[in-house]
């Protein structure tokens, strides 16, 4: 049976702005710590040659996996630094797999934490900084290549439960 998508209603008012219309920061310290995780997807497009220079480990600047991995989990731990209404988290995971596909690199994040607040930001910029390393690193082989399909495919805790994307 496929996962069904929980729909979810818009909030009646934004939750990121004041009553005057100004950006603020939300505040959760009413609410309980839960255990929280989140996964992302993503993909980098590219062409069969470049694929087989990874695979080889024959890329011209070494290997392009592990630094993208290491890229992603470093960009998990300091989304609040960059995205600027997310709250400051203490992680006590994040992860980042990269499977060679024939038409690119899929790039798959999860994040967890026990905190009053999610990691949904937290997985999707572990995917996206991890696709524009890989990016970085293979721009002298392939310029043409593509970060597509960054999207949250799950999450788990908090008020609004669980969510899985069909």
């Amino acid at each position: 049976m496929p996962a069904r998508r929980r729909i979810v209603a818009p909030p009646k008012k934004l939750t990121h702005v004041d009553a005057k219309g100004a950006a603020r920061m939300v505040d959760v310290s009413a609410k309980p710590a839960t255990d929280r995780r989140a996964t992302a997807r993503g993909k980098l497009m590219l062409s069969r040659e470049t694929l087989e220079l990874v695979r080889s480990g024959r890329t011209p600047k070494g290997d392009v996996l592990a630094a993208a991995r290491i890229a992603g989990i470093m960009a998990a731990k300091r989304t609040p630094d960059l995205v600027p209404l997310t709250h400051p988290l203490p992680l006590s995971h994040a992860s980042v797999d990269l499977v060679l596909a024939t038409d690119g690199i899929d790039i798959e994040a999860t994040v967890g934490t026990t905190a009053p607040t999610g990691v949904e930001m937290e997985a999707l910029m572990a995917v996206t900084i991890a696709g524009l390393t890989l990016y970085d690193m293979l721009k002298s082989v392939e310029r043409g290549a593509r970060l597509t399909d960054v999207r949250l495919v799950a999450k788990s805790g908090g008020r609004s439960g669980e969510y899985r994307a069909e």
